[in-house]
């Protein structure tokens, strides 16, 4: 496991952090007090920083840190274990490097996200149902634009490193890059299968060649979970919608009822004028 020390290095010769403490003049405890301090802040510190795996197709994933287990290397997506890894084979990778500042944490500090106008934007530029991008924005990542999977995909849409090359988008932890790029790649799936939703979906998480397969949704427990999952959030965003435009239909006949007895009883009374 590559391990980094962030801004410091330790003392060359650590013998004299372990010699008993005998304090003989200013320069040995100004010594002394310097070996503990490093060895305090390489405690405190974490000993890990970005890193960029080179892989031999030619993409690079980004990881926090990485740990050989053998013939796989496990790339840990987050400081914290529990965050995420990505298993790739070894003789895969063809070497690492430190990884560049990620411009994206700074994006996401200053630019506030408005995921409904994003989804907006996308649905009218791509002609792809705003509900139900918003659907499966919400199955693939909560709505978090920082959400890293275990296989590595990545944003709101949760790309994986190969599509979102494929696709164009430069950064996956941008809001509106993703979303950009993920409802593209929905809609050439929704073209491909004749608007057909749930092949699209199993698509999208199981992959066009395992549709293709099967000819259908894939008998993978999480695939038909996915699929079900955005179609229900789906049909109940139609039904709400449907629901708050109910109440209007009933305001607009109360109101032209009236209007419609009006023209009744005048032309009833023109008639019985003219008899």
């Amino acid at each position: 496991m590559r391990k980094y020390f962030l801004g410091f290095s330790l003392p060359a010769d650590m013998s004299r952090c372990r010699s008993p403490l005998k304090v003989s003049s200013r320069a040995s405890v100004a010594s002394r007090g310097s070996c503990f301090f490093f060895l305090l802040l390489a405690f405190a510190l974490p000993l890990h920083a970005a890193e960029m795996a080179n892989l031999r197709n030619g993409f690079s994933i980004r990881h926090e840190h990485h740990e050989v287990v053998g013939d796989i290397t496990r790339l840990y997506m987050s400081a914290d274990p529990a965050g995420g890894y990505v298993d790739v084979p070894t003789a895969e990778i063809e070497s690492f490097e430190p990884a560049p500042p990620d411009p994206s944490e700074s994006t996401v500090s200053t630019k506030p996200m408005d995921l409904k106008s994003i989804v907006s934007s996308a649905s009218n530029q791509h002609q792809v149902d705003a509900d139900f991008i918003a659907s499966v924005i919400h199955a693939e990542s909560a709505n978090n634009p920082r959400a890293v999977s275990a296989k590595g995909a990545q944003g709101l849409m949760q790309l994986m490193p190969g599509t979102a090359g494929e696709l164009g988008v430069k950064d996956r932890f941008d809001p509106a890059d993703n979303v950009d790029g993920g409802v593209r790649y929905l809609r050439e799936l929704l073209l491909l299968y004749n608007n057909d939703m749930v092949k699209a979906l199993a698509a999208y998480n199981a992959g066009p060649q395992r549709v293709q397969q099967y000819h259908g949704v894939p008998p993978y427990r999480e695939t038909r979970a996915y699929v079900a999952r955005v179609i229900t959030d789906y049909n109940r965003k139609k039904l709400a919608e449907r629901q708050q435009q109910a109440p209007a239909h009933k305001t607009r006949s109360a109101k032209t009822a009236p209007e419609r007895s009006t023209l009744t009883a005048s032309k009833s009374a023109s008639a019985a004028g003219n008899e």
